[in-house]
């Protein structure tokens, strides 16, 4: 006759399965709900930026980002971090859709960092890139003016009678974080002309030299004129005759708020500094940030006789007219007025 086993140990036995059970059924649940917390999509459905501040540990960047609704939990946050490791990056992060939490990881982890790209085009002014950066978001078009008057300490060494940045603003495209202060935005631009500077070997008569070019990038965008525009200025300083140009009123104007967005005649007769129709020789400083181009044309001229140019930007077919006399000039000049004419200008 069999013999039964014991009830006792039928029971353990099933009790010991039953755990196992359970353990497995509930690591399944918890890992089921790790992956649910990992890579399901979650965010925000509009743009919301987290600024992760340098030293910041994997726990507190968790909860600043749970904090901003861009991940479910923190603790999802730690468990990427657990599973992919890595080294997480400072900086601006830009969210605008809902993203695993897996991706959100990767993108702190490469330094997938948001910038805000700004332009300054070779030839804009204080006052065009004060425009610009208020487009952009990073302030007021008065605080950057400010800023470029008291930051002028930063090319002392160059220009130690620069009364603002003005011309050591290098012409670039550059990337900010959102929220970076305008000194620095500032600081940026004069580090980027310092650079260039060195690279063209411009260390002595740096007023001069940006000087000249400021107004050498306003009058022709060709790069083949400029050297002969920079002659022409040149010829006409070593014979004391008013250098004439429209720009330098220009730039008068508007630092005395009075351009009008057209250039009268009246104007050309106002007193400024800047006004090179009343007073010969340069202007009291630069009237726009030159690029590299115009810098290499001022402290390099081209061997000319020219005295006068019809400039590119007012003539029909684009290119600048040079003279070596006022009678050759003002044919030039009848030529441009009829040409216009063709072409349906004033």
């Amino acid at each position: 006759m069999a013999r039964r086993k014991p009830t006792s140990a039928r029971r353990k036995g099933f009790g010991a399965a039953s755990f196992f059970l359970v353990l497995l059924i509930l690591a399944l649940g918890a890992a089921g709900a790790a992956a649910w917390l990992v890579l399901t999509p979650y965010g925000p459905q509009t743009e919301t930026i987290v600024e992760v501040a340098p030293g910041s540990s994997t726990v507190r960047i968790g909860r600043q980002l749970q904090g901003a609704g861009i991940v479910r939990s923190e603790y999802a946050f730690d468990l990427v971090r657990f599973w992919k490791r890595g080294t997480l990056k400072a900086g601006a992060y830009r969210f605008d859709h809902p993203v695993p939490a897996s991706e959100v990881y990767d993108r702190i982890r490469r330094g997938d960092v948001y910038t805000i790209a700004v332009t300054v085009p070779e030839g804009a002014s204080i006052f065009d890139i004060a425009d610009r950066l208020q487009q952009a978001g990073f302030g007021e078009r008065r605080a950057f003016l400010d800023i470029a008057v008291q930051e002028s300490s930063l090319i002392a060494d160059l220009d130690p009678t620069a009364k603002s940045l003005e011309g050591y603003l290098f012409p670039d495209t550059y990337r900010f974080a959102p929220r970076t202060a305008l000194p620095e935005i500032a600081a940026t631009m004069v580090k980027r002309f310092r650079g260039e500077a060195a690279q063209l070997g411009l260390s002595i008569n740096v007023h001069r030299t940006v000087t000249l070019a400021s107004l050498v990038e306003r009058e022709t965008a060709i790069d083949g004129e400029r050297p002969l525009v920079a002659s022409v200025f040149e010829n006409r300083l070593d014979k004391n005759m008013p250098l004439m140009t429209d720009p330098s009123v220009i730039y008068g104007l508007e630092l005395q708020n009075q351009w009008r967005g057209t250039l009268y005649e009246s104007d050309l007769k106002r007193d400024t500094p800047y006004n090179t129709y009343v007073h010969a020789g340069l202007p009291p400083g630069p009237v726009a940030n030159p690029g590299a181009k115009a810098l290499r044309a001022a402290m390099a001229p081209a061997q000319t006789d020219y005295l006068y140019f019809v400039a590119a930007g007012d003539n029909p077919q684009g290119k600048s007219v040079f003279a070596t006399t006022l009678e050759e000039h003002n044919r030039n000049v009848a030529g441009y007025r009829q040409a216009m004419k063709k072409a349906g200008g004033r």
